[in-house]
């Protein structure tokens, strides 16, 4: 597991070797075109917290809801991210991530379906994400709408997805003089950096082996067939899948 920012503030070369000085393994920040310039990711700032060490996850936001405007809006915005992703430096198999920032209803879901596969046809040689609830995250994973997800606390009312790569778990945080927010992240994020341009980003090395993983897995299957309640059997299943992320083993 790393940790990581996200903000809406640049960075320059002090911000990122503080981040990192901190512990702190990458920074989300936002693709976004010029109108945006206040939060927008320049090629600078990339290369800046490329060379303090961090990895970058790339995220197209302009408005809370732009997802609920579907297709349409989804063509629209994966072309302005293809030309911000170049004009970054960011390489072909990374990810472009695209935020559902608001609590999306059940009611939204065929529009930010639509929404982010009409982005993906737009983005060629880079994956999709989506930024947003567990709702968001579970219902897109299940849709199969795109291949990266990143979680946020916020409309989650407590539930984690086993999906999430990224999951924000607190926000309005200051460190090194920025605004920012907090994220932990399990492998597969899609990150990138500057250094090499046709740089095929890795997958985290497991912190944990598999014959570690598979006893401790044992104990929480006996205390998930012990358990009486629905609750704890769901926090024993949860509990498992952590253990399986951290081993780089499939979820169940």
């Amino acid at each position: 597991m790393a940790e990581g920012i996200d903000c809406a503030t640049p960075l320059n070369a002090d911000h990122a070797r503080s981040l990192a000085g901190a512990g702190y393994r990458f920074a989300a920040r936002y693709l976004v075109p010029a109108a945006y310039a206040w939060k927008r990711l320049t090629r600078a700032e990339a290369e800046a917290i490329t060379a303090a060490g961090l990895q970058i996850i790339s995220v197209y936001e302009t408005s809370a809801n732009r997802a609920a405007g579907g297709a349409s809006a989804g063509l629209a915005d994966g072309t302005a991210a293809m030309r911000e992703a170049r004009a970054v430096g960011q390489p072909e198999g990374s990810a472009i991530y695209f935020a559902v920032d608001y609590d999306a209803a059940a009611s939204d879901f065929d529009e930010i379906e639509a929404y982010l596969k009409a982005a993906a046809s737009r983005i060629t040689g880079y994956e999709t994400g989506v930024y947003g609830s567990y709702s968001v995250v579970e219902e897109m994973a299940r849709r199969q709408a795109c291949r990266h997800f990143w979680q946020t606390y916020a409309w989650s009312r407590g539930k984690r997805s086993d999906h999430a790569n990224v999951f924000q778990y607190q926000n309005d945080v200051r460190v090194a003089g920025v605004a920012l927010d907090l994220n932990h992240s399990y492998g597969g994020e899609g990150w990138w950096n500057t250094q090499d341009p046709q740089l095929k980003i890795e997958e985290e090395v497991p912190s944990m082996s598999q014959e570690d993983a598979v006893k401790i897995i044992a104990f929480l299957q006996a205390a998930w067939n012990a358990a009486t309640t629905k609750t704890d059997k769901d926090e024993f299943h949860r509990l498992a899948n952590e253990v399986r992320k951290a081993a780089g083993m499939p979820l169940e």
